[in-house]
């Protein structure tokens, strides 16, 4: 889960940039791994062996510097994203690895479809892993000044993986980023979760789906998955909703949405007594979805809100949902008109972070105050007509 890997990581307390040293001249920078390698008790000869092979990598560094920005809509991104290919390819593995889906759910409570989506979205289910050298990456990612508090650990993680030999210094390789595997899990991420799923005394997430799926479920059990609950319901919402309640920042219980009309598009809703909010990603007149507890683990994976919803949306389509309702939203803003609504509410004094033509969470936020404040339906999505009253 390489976006979740980084997040995970980054989540953790990390020391100050003194006390990680970074930069400078990279051979001098390797000789410093090696000796706090040593320092933490592992073999000489076996450290020599296992930086002998550690090169910068400039392909590492351009990747990251590339990362790109989020700025699709809800329908067009999960339509783009979740294809033809991908359904039937999930499908088929569900059928081919039932088994294994049944252990994980029996062991870590995650349902199949949640990891199966993963799967999905990270890799094609193992076809596209990455081709950068593991090592160097993390070892070059470390000695750039960015980040190197997320990325130094992860190198002797790596070591330890090595000693036990699930790890290869020249052969194994990934993500830029130093993600393994068919669903993408940083090196310290397998010491801690990694499951030998198929019983050969080794963790091999890039060819073992036994042990991918099992590693990714225990990871997000550790992530605070609440076992054999939902996650996200496509719904109907009655048409006198007070869209104000809408959003992840309004939780109530269940039996509260359905008293107030919210009803399942299929199926029926999770427990009475569970916490839930109404998400709708495209306003009020766009799809509809009830987000429970563990929808907000995704944002573990990954930050963007459009990005997690789909992923959300997808695993529940493996399960057998509909394809959802897209509605008819009203017409959305584009990036420089969405960077014009951010620079009008800054000038009204509200915090939308950077003027980047992305709705993130900050901006939604403000929409939702400034609709209020201008007697429009309350549901964060900015319009042309709210741009306008502005």
């Amino acid at each position: 889960m390489r976006a979740l890997a980084l997040i995970a990581a980054l989540t953790l307390a990390t020391p100050s940039l003194a006390q990680v040293p970074c930069g400078g001249s990279f051979s001098s920078f390797v000789a410093g791994l090696k000796k706090e390698a040593v320092q933490k008790g592992h073999n000489s000869a076996t450290v020599d062996r296992f930086f002998a092979s550690a090169r910068q990598d400039g392909a590492t560094l351009k990747a990251d510097r590339a990362q790109g920005i989020f700025q699709s809509t809800f329908v067009d991104f999960s339509r783009k994203l979740i294809s033809q290919n991908r359904i039937d390819g999930g499908r088929a593995n569900l059928r081919k690895y039932a088994s294994i889906f049944d252990r994980m759910e029996r062991e870590y409570g995650v349902s199949r479809g949640v990891l199966t989506a993963f799967w999905a979205f990270e890799t094609d289910f193992g076809a596209f892993q990455g081709n950068f050298n593991t090592l160097n990456s993390l070892v070059t990612l470390a000695h750039d000044c960015r980040r190197p508090e997320l990325f130094r650990p992860q190198i002797f993680a790596a070591l330890e993986l090595y000693e036990h030999g699930d790890f290869s210094p020249t052969q194994t390789t990934g993500a830029w980023a130093g993600e393994i595997g068919m669903v993408q899990m940083l090196p310290e991420d397998i010491l801690t979760n990694g499951v030998d799923g198929d019983g050969d005394g080794h963790v091999t997430l890039k060819t073992s789906a036994a042990d991918a799926l099992l590693s990714g479920a225990k990871m997000l059990k550790s992530l605070g998955w609440r076992a054999n609950e939902p996650w996200l319901q496509e719904v109907v919402l009655p048409d006198n909703l007070d869209w104000s309640l809408t959003g992840l920042e309004t939780t109530r219980s269940v039996s509260d949405w359905a008293r107030l009309g919210v009803r399942p598009r299929s199926g029926s809703l999770g427990a009475s007594n569970l916490p839930a909010s109404v998400i709708i990603p495209q306003g009020r007149k766009g799809p509809a979805f009830i987000a429970y507890p563990n929808f907000n683990v995704y944002f573990e994976w990954n930050q963007s809100f459009v990005y997690v919803t789909t992923a959300a949306y997808f695993a529940t389509r493996l399960e057998g949902a509909p394809i959802y309702d897209a509605g008819n939203p009203e017409p959305g803003l584009s990036s420089n008109q969405m960077k014009q609504l951010q620079q009008k509410l800054s000038a009204r004094g509200y915090d939308v972070g950077k003027i980047d033509g992305i709705l993130g969470a900050n901006t939604r936020a403000a929409v939702r105050d400034v609709q209020a404040k201008l007697g429009m339906p309350v549901d964060a999505w900015p319009t042309p007509a709210l741009l306008n009253r502005l």
